[in-house]
């Protein structure tokens, strides 16, 4: 009988060990979760891992007090941003951030940490990019499994509220987009998709209405669709003209009508209905 090389020997050694601790495929008690959300015109995500209550009580006995958490389970919390915001008004540059917590009876520390790769227990406050204090608040009704998302959203900025048990806290992220706004519609109000946006912008940040009517004029010249002429009618409420607008919103409604569009049909009786209330 040939005896076995060296690399024979090695090659079965290893097969061996690759058997005996080879991994089951199951479920994980902490399932990883991706949440995203635009926020202005920054592409917010959150990755973290969602552990569950289990009939425990939470923070103050699994989670500690006053002891900085990776706010979630297993590898720290990480949020991106693509766009630089400001979390809770303090400014953070474009880039993939740690997420820690350090929650209290009444009130949490939230921290930014430049390192996603740090783990809570060896996180240094001088690595943080961000760090400030929000109030807790009982949860309206049980959490079960850990929760972070995004809610009050605005054109501008959100809510990230972290859930869990009986408890609730949550911080602003803010994206300041009137300056590239303001810049794209210098350059670009040359057709009719344009100068319906910018009208609209002017419309929803209560910008100088005049303009915003030429705008949307010239929209309505190239195009009479319903939703340009609702936002004509529109400006013309907030131009104090309400004779015009209900004649642009019954231009909109027959339109609205012909296309079937149930939704522009109520919002222009909606403002007819209002604009001949006023006289």
């Amino acid at each position: 009988m040939k005896k076995l090389s060296l690399s024979a020997l090695f090659f079965f050694a290893v097969s061996a060990m690759t058997i005996c601790y080879a991994q089951i495929n199951s479920p994980k008690p902490s399932p990883l979760s991706t949440v995203t959300q635009k926020v202005g015109l920054a592409d917010v995500s959150v990755t973290y891992s969602r552990p569950s209550a289990k009939g425990r009580k939470v923070f103050g006995d699994v989670v500690a007090f006053d002891k900085i958490w990776r706010t979630g389970a297993n590898e720290p919390t990480k949020v991106s941003f693509s766009d630089t915001v400001s979390v809770e008004g303090i400014k953070l540059v474009p880039g993939e951030y740690a997420l820690y917590t350090i929650p209290g009876a009444s009130e949490w520390t939230v921290l930014f940490g430049k390192n996603t790769k740090v783990q809570a227990g060896d996180f240094k406050e001088a690595d943080a990019a961000a760090k400030f204090k929000v109030k807790s608040e009982k949860a309206c009704a049980h959490v079960e499994s850990f929760t972070i998302q995004f809610t009050d959203l605005t054109m501008t900025s959100a809510n990230i509220q972290i859930s869990w048990e009986t408890t609730s806290v949550k911080f602003k992220v803010e994206n300041d987009v009137d300056a590239k706004v303001m810049t794209d519609i210098k350059m670009k109000t040359d057709n009719v998709f344009t100068y319906f946006q910018a009208a609209g912008y002017y419309y929803d940040t209560n910008r100088d209405m005049k303009q915003a009517l030429e705008w949307v004029n010239k929209a309505v010249e190239k195009n009479p669709a319903f939703y340009i002429l609702h936002l004509k009618a529109k400006i013309q409420v907030k131009l104090n003209d309400c004779k015009g607008a209900v004649e642009t919103a019954t231009k909109s409604l027959e339109a609205a009508k012909a296309a079937k569009n149930d939704d522009y049909v109520k919002l222009n009786e909606k403002l007819i209905s209002e604009c001949k209330g006023k006289k």
